[in-house]
C-alpha cells in the first residue's frame, strides 16, 4: 500500500524543507522505497543543467528512488514570490491535473511519497486555485511544520482548523527550532501539543547548516 503525506508549513521559511528531508530520511532507515516531490517551486537559480531550486534539491537527494529533476519538480521559477504572481507574469499557467500527473507517475516508483507544499497552507497556485484546493482533491494527509518562534501557537492552530475544515486528516506535526532555544521554548511545545489535534512527530533542534545533517533519527514514524 503507498502511504502519502502532504507537508505544509506554517508560513514560509519554517523549515518544510528541513522536516521533509527528516521525513525522507527516517523512511528510509525504515526501508521504504521513498520519493520527495515539490510540484511547484520558486526562488530558483541558474545552472548548467537549467533552473534548479535548493529545496526540490534537498527532496530529490534524500529520496530512495533515484529521480530525474524534473520528475521532483515539474514546475520551476526563478523569482522568490508566490507562485501565482511569477507563473502569470511569465504566461505558465499552474495546472492542477499536470500536479496529479507528476503524482501519478511517483506512485508508479515508490511507495512512500512525501510532497512538499510552497509557502503555507492557502498559498495561491492560480487566480482560482490554491495549494490547499490540490490537496483537498487529491485527499492527502497532511503534516504540518511549525517553525518554534514567536507567533507560531496562533499560525499553527489557525493552519490546523483550516485543514481540518477542508476535510483533511492532520496526521502528525513537527516542531522546528529555527532559531536557538528561548526561555519560554518547552512553555511553546506544551501548549501546541495541548491545541494540536495531531501527534507531535518529534522536533528538529536548532543546528548549522541542517540540510547537511542526519535528521531521520529526530521523528517517530511510527506516530503517522
Amino acid at each position: 500500500m503507498i502511504k502519502r503525506w502532504f507537508v505544509t508549513g506554517t508560513d514560509t521559511e519554517v523549515g518544510k524543507t528541513v522536516a521533509s528531508s527528516a521525513l525522507l530520511q527516517a523512511a528510509n532507515s525504515a526501508g521504504y522505497r521513498t520519493a520527495g516531490y515539490k510540484p511547484v517551486a520558486s526562488g530558483s537559480d541558474m545552472t548548467a543543467e537549467g533552473l534548479r531550486n535548493g529545496d526540490a534539491l534537498a527532496l530529490q537527494a534524500n529520496s530512495a528512488v533515484a529521480l530525474s529533476y524534473e520528475e521532483v519538480n515539474p514546475y520551476v521559477f526563478a523569482e522568490p514570490t508566490s507562485p501565482h504572481i511569477v507563473s502569470a507574469d511569465e504566461g505558465r499557467p499552474i495546472e492542477l491535473a499536470r500536479l496529479s500527473a507528476g503524482l501519478r507517475h511517483l506512485e508508479q516508483r515508490a511507495d512512500w511519497l512525501l510532497i512538499e507544499g510552497a509557502g503555507g497552507w492557502f498559498t495561491p497556485l492560480s487566480g482560482q486555485h490554491t495549494f490547499a484546493d490540490w490537496v483537498q482533491r487529491e485527499q492527502l494527509p497532511v503534516i504540518l511544520v511549525v517553525g518554534i518562534k514567536l507567533g507560531c501557537i496562533n499560525h499553527a492552530v489557525l493552519t490546523a482548523q483550516a485543514i481540518q475544515q477542508a476535510g483533511l486528516q492532520l496526521a502528525g506535526w513537527i516542531a522546528n527550532d529555527v532559531t536557538a532555544p528561548g526561555r519560554r521554548h518547552q512553555e511553546y511545545l506544551a501548549t501546541l501539543c495541548r491545541m494540536l489535534p495531531a501527534p507531535l512527530l518529534g522536533e528538529i533542534p536548532h543546528l548549522p547548516q541542517p540540510e547537511r545533517q542526519a535528521l531521520g533519527a529526530y521523528l517517530d514514524l511510527s506516530l503517522l
